[in-house]
Order: C-alpha cells, then sequence, then structure tokens
C-alpha cells in the first residue's frame, strides 16, 4: 500500500494549510457542467486541515451489486463513510454491462441531493453526462476499481497502475507456461475502463523479446456473469486447440474459468490465472487447477473510496494533482496526475499464503 512518510506529510500539510481554502463546488445549474469549469475546480486549492463534514450522504455505485468483489470493496466504503460520521449508501444494477442502469441510478443520487458519489464505471463514456449534472449541482464525484474519461469526476481511486496489474498477470502466465505457446484473455464487458486498460498493456508488454515465443489468440467478454463466462472457457478451449494459457482479469471470469477448467480434461494443462478473491478461488489452489493469481484487498480498496469521496465534500482536496489527504489509518494519499490515487502493489496469491486471508 502507498504511504506518505509521516515526515514528508506533515511538512506538505504545513505548507498546503497554510493557503486558503477555495470552494471547490461548481455552479447550481441543471445542465451539465462544462469541462473548462470542471477543470477549475479541480484546480482549485485544498487545505488538508480543513475539518471534516459530518452528515454527508455518500452514494456507492458499483458496476454490479451482489457480487463477492463489490460487496467486500462497499463495505470497506461503508466503514469509512460511517467511521467518519456520514451516511453511506449503496445502489447499483445486478447486471455486468448495464451502463444504463448506472446512468439511472446517477440521476436518482443526484435528485436525491447525495454529497458525494463513488462509482466504478462500466463505461468510460456512457456515464460522463450523467456524472457532469451531478458535479454541476455541487455532488463530489470519485470513481473507483474502473475510471471514466478525467473531466467526469474529480479523483480516481485505482488499485495500482494499469501497466503494473496488466505486466504481473502476464508474468505470472509467463511463469506457469515456459513463457511459449497461444494464450487468450478472458474479460469482463467489452466497455469496462480498467479492463480495457489492462488488455491494451499486456498486448503491449507482449510485444517485447520475453515473450517472443507466447501469442495471444483471441480476447472474449463474459460480461462478469457466472454462466456466460463459463461458457466463454468452453469456448476458448474447443477453439484453440493448442492453448497453453488464459489470462482472466476479472474476479467473476476466472472463478467461472476455473470451474470449467477444473472438470474437463485440461484441468493442470492449460493455466489459468488473472484477478481472483481468495475465498472464490482457494478450492481451485487447492486441487491444482490453478498455481497463482493476484488481486488488492477489496475492502481496502473500497475504503479508500470512501475516505476520498469524504475528502472532496470536506474541501481537504479538489482532485489536483500533488493534494494530500489522510485516510484513516490507512496514512497519507496524494494525487497523482489527472487526480489518480493509487492504493499500492497488489497481492500474488497461491498454494503457500492463501489460507491466511478471507475475502
Amino acid at each position: 500500500m502507498h504511504k506518505t512518510p509521516a515526515r514528508r506529510a506533515s511538512v506538505l500539510v504545513a505548507a498546503v494549510s497554510s493557503l486558503s481554502l477555495l470552494t471547490a463546488g461548481c455552479g447550481d445549474g441543471d445542465g451539465p457542467v462544462d469541462d473548462d469549469t470542471a477543470t477549475n475546480a479541480k484546480n482549485a486549492e485544498a487545505s488538508p486541515n480543513a475539518p471534516t463534514k459530518t452528515g454527508l450522504t455518500v452514494g456507492f455505485l458499483p458496476k454490479q451489486v451482489n457480487t463477492p468483489y463489490f460487496a467486500v470493496a462497499d463495505r470497506g466504503g461503508e466503514r469509512a463513510v460511517e467511521s467518519l460520521g456520514s451516511t453511506f449508501k449503496e445502489v447499483g444494477t445486478d447486471q455486468g454491462a448495464d451502463a444504463s442502469g448506472q446512468v439511472s441510478h446517477i440521476n436518482g443520487l443526484t435528485e436525491q441531493k447525495a454529497d458525494a458519489i463513488a462509482v466504478s464505471a462500466l463505461d468510460p463514456d456512457a456515464l460522463c453526462d450523467a456524472l457532469k449534472k451531478a458535479m454541476a449541482k455541487g455532488v463530489k464525484v470519485v470513481t473507483y476499481d474502473s475510471d471514466t474519461k478525467p473531466e467526469c469526476r474529480y479523483a480516481f481511486v485505482s488499485p495500482a497502475s494499469a501497466e503494473d496489474i496488466a505486466v504481473r498477470q502476464l508474468e505470472l502466465l509467463g511463469e506457469q507456461t515456459g513463457y511459449q505457446g497461444d494464450i487468450a484473455i478472458l474479460s469482463a464487458a467489452q466497455t469496462a475502463t480498467n479492463q480495457n486498460a489492462w488488455i491494451s498493456s499486456i498486448k503491449r508488454e507482449l510485444e517485447g523479446p520475453r515473450y517472443k515465443e507466447m501469442r495471444l489468440v483471441d480476447v472474449v467478454y463474459g460480461d462478469d456473469e457466472a454462466e456466460k463466462s463459463y461458457q466463454k472457457a468452453e469456448e476458448l478451449l474447443r477453439e484453440h486447440g493448442k492453448l497453453k494459457g488464459i489470462i482472466s482479469p476479472t474476479t467473476n471470469g476466472i472463478k467461472a474459468a476455473a470451474k470449467y477448467l477444473s472438470q474437463s480434461e485440461y484441468k493442470g494443462e492449460v493455466k489459468l490465472t488473472g484477478l481472483g478473491a481468495p475465498n472464490d478461488m482457494r478450492p481451485y489452489i487447492k486441487d491444482g487447477t490453478v498455481e497463482a493469481f493476484l488481486l488488492w484487498d477489496p475492502a481496502k480498496l473500497g475504503e479508500l473510496a470512501g475516505h476520498a469521496a469524504v475528502a472532496l465534500a470536506s474541501g481537504q482536496i479538489t482532485g489536483r494533482e500533488g493534494q494530500m489527504f489522510l485516510a484513516g489509518d490507512m496514512g497519507w494519499f496524494q494525487l497523482t496526475g489527472n487526480g489518480v490515487i493509487t492504493l499500492g502493489e497488489p497481492t500474488v496469491f497461491d498454494a503457500g499464503n492463501i489460507d491466511d486471508y478471507d475475502f
């Protein structure tokens, strides 16, 4: 997890706190906030020592409700928001590719005068008009797990850099396949921002000499639905007879693919890695279907998103690069370019450590 050293943090806090706190809110009109207005709001000064507002309403909108990953992430957000004296409210769609449903929930939270919204975006563009209207009414918008375009929110809470997550997944698969053979990717929704960023990074990394004997032969999409992801895994093995490995950068997808492989003739032969939850993947590690996979702690990701949302609503940050805020016991975090807040490096799970984790 990324923490700024206490000494550096105290110096920066002292320096920033000497500045006047400027209002970061946007206009009160009904129309969407334009990009210049949003940029000006993000570039406003802030004070990390500004009092934390209480009695706020913070809405959390995951990609999909009732999934293990977002259930854990949003409980982390709930803990953070309630510990800061505000009200947490989760809304969302039960479909893994329902961007229009996310838009409806954003509009609902705006009409209910939520103070802040934390959203994991199913589409980088489709949510923008609704989010800009929310910002125009003074709602502080933070994305987590999966981003929109930067002009459609104030800050993005990222698990780690897209490149680091992608490269580590490819490295794990390369280690398991001897850096040879045909591989495929089983993704979530075709429009998911984080999925597409990881896929792009994997493709770039494959161009390097280390992977000269590995070939990406297919990318398929299971929409984070268990049955569809299972079917896509089955199709990959049926259509690509020489397949040596699969990367599934989605917790629902890797679980479904592991279930298929564990019941098939390919168990132990076709390697599978990606992003998974330890409790989902434990049986498949134990039975040898999967050797290793990785993930960050989704509870910490949600917790950081909750702290960021309240910090925005309290004027402690506005979204400008270099600003800092205190996220409870997690420590100090600093915003980088485009308002990105990075949780830290993911953990690799295997037979040696999987029983140490419970989420």
